[in-house]
């Protein structure tokens, strides 16, 4: 078995895709644990994680399998913390180091190799606090795949797509994985 890969899956309409990367990694032989949000839920169900990775998915602080604190001892284990799609809120959460919740608070215990693949409507994207915030990761060494260009799925066309998962995947073998 290869690296244990954390991929975070936030609520956007791209969280589907995450099922793809999901998929594409537990193939390769990686050990992937899912953390859904709340948000992220309501476009893709925990079972279809649950089913693709062979893992429980964690979408809450408050439902560890043992007296750990679930977020630190998965901290401890992982290699790599992937987020796709990141959306706006929760780079902003990263940005600012804001834990309310299972993935944030995972975000804030985790000191190795982190991706994000941002994903949300072009303004957004361009909005000065998400380029500040985009910022400030990127001094972190948090590695950010720049979204694609196109039509978005509120009708809105400019950068703001996740990036094809093929894309992402290629990032994560190039800069992560032995």
């Amino acid at each position: 078995m290869k690296a244990k890969l954390v991929l975070g899956v936030t609520g956007g309409i791209a969280a589907y895709k995450a099922a793809y990367l999901t998929s594409a990694l537990v193939q390769s032989g990686h050990r992937v644990q899912v953390i859904m949000t709340e948000n992220a839920q309501r476009f893709v169900t925990p079972l279809t994680f649950e089913t693709l990775s062979q893992h429980p998915v964690i979408s809450s602080l408050w439902d560890t399998p043992d007296w750990k604190p679930g977020h630190v001892a998965l901290a401890d284990e992982a290699k790599v913390f992937i987020v796709a799609p990141a959306t706006a809120n929760f780079i902003a959460k990263m940005a600012h180091g804001i834990a309310d919740d299972a993935l944030s608070t995972f975000a804030a215990t985790f000191d190795g190799t982190v991706i994000v693949a941002p994903a949300m409507n072009p303004k957004m994207w361009r909005h000065p606090a998400c380029v500040q915030n985009i910022a400030a990761l990127r001094s972190r060494n948090v590695i950010v795949i720049e979204p694609a260009t196109g039509h978005v799925a509120c009708g809105a066309e400019g950068q703001g797509r996740l990036a094809d998962p093929q894309e992402i995947l290629k990032v994560i073998y190039e800069n992560c994985i032995d």
